[in-house]
């Protein structure tokens, strides 16, 4: 059997706290990181400190190795043969003491093993922390609103190590040494209409799970609105770019613009210009109980494909027109 007080460089009269901090510069010093040729000598440091942290680990490894502590700490001083007899007859009494105690702790320990399993230790309870995500959504799912399945990575403390991370001075199997362990989940989440960009939501019990009966944790969504090239929002209102062809802006009429609800009619007037905007009331979104307007500003667009009678026409256009519409730049 190893001396674990050897190892740490401790005795068996050493407190928790000089343990502790034995511990502590001993791994430091000999950490496999830091020293390569130290990864033995770190796992015994590591064993040892496994079993004198724990005091009932502890006192078994005590008992049974003959390990007790002291009756006196104190070094001892030059006596004369008379105080040398007495101290002989005291140090007697201590053995003889220390052969009762270490009868009681044998007891003590086959007692502990004889009791029944089936009560739990109380342990106190311990909520689970929160889970901060960011997920994004189109504008339009924004609008309209939407469901989301979300990957959520729970975190708990690792059910093998107890979150010590090292068992028998090895790094456990089942965490890696993290001290944790992580499950991963699909939640289905509700984003409500006319949601705002940078909104949190709150999804109660999500979160990570409590320990020793704790609340679970909960889960908070920050959304980000995906960038739309034709659209924006400015308030409750709608800003929405809207490409027209040239004949639509020369003639005028109705022209149908696809929106969140359904096509919108709009009545744009003949010779309309690039940039000129108009306003659909209460066609925004609806923030407060009242509902924002949308203001259309339009584009003339050529299409992308022209067959051959277009061109032919945008020919004969070109010869028709009499206007130069750059003569006047330099004095606008």
């Amino acid at each position: 059997m190893k001396n674990y007080y050897s190892i740490l460089g401790v005795t068996p009269d050493s407190s928790d706290a000089e343990i502790k901090a034995a511990y502590r510069r001993l791994a430091r010093k000999f950490h496999p990181d830091v020293n390569p040729s130290g990864a033995q000598m770190f796992k015994d440091i590591s064993e040892a400190y496994e079993t004198l942290s724990d005091p009932k680990k502890r006192l078994r490894y005590d008992t049974i190795n003959g390990f007790f502590k002291s009756a006196n700490r104190e070094e001892k001083q030059h006596t004369s043969p008379k105080q040398a007899q007495s101290e002989y007859k005291k140090q007697t009494s201590a053995e003889n003491e220390t052969k009762v105690e270490f009868s009681k702790k044998i007891n003590d320990i086959f007692e502990e093993f004889a009791k029944p399993k089936n009560k739990k230790e109380k342990l106190s309870s311990k909520n689970g922390e929160d889970i901060y995500e960011e997920i994004s959504v189109p504008m339009k799912d924004a609008v309209r609103g939407t469901k989301r399945v979300v990957n959520v990575v729970h975190t708990t403390q690792c059910p093998r190590c107890k979150g010590r991370k090292f068992i028998n001075g090895s790094a456990c199997p089942l965490c890696k040494g993290s001290g944790e362990h992580s499950e991963h989940r699909k939640i289905t989440v509700k984003i409500p209409k006319n949601v705002k960009n940078n909104t949190k939501l709150r999804v109660t019990g999500e979160g990570n799970p409590g320990e020793n009966g704790g609340k679970n944790g909960d889960l908070y969504l920050k959304i980000k609105i995906e960038p739309n090239s034709r659209m924006q929002f400015e308030g409750s209102n709608v800003i929405y770019n809207v490409p027209v062809t040239p004949f639509e802006a020369v003639l005028g009429g109705n022209i149908s613009i696809p929106a969140f609800e359904g096509n919108l009619s709009l009545k744009i007037p003949p010779k309309t210009h690039s940039g000129q905007k108009f306003r659909l009331s209460r066609q925004g979104l609806k923030q407060n109980g009242k509902n924002g307007d949308m203001i259309v500003v339009v584009h003339i667009e050529i299409p992308s494909s022209l067959s051959d009678d277009e061109i032919r026409l945008y020919e004969k256009l070109r010869k028709l027109s009499q206007e130069n519409i750059r003569e006047n730049l330099l004095n606008e």
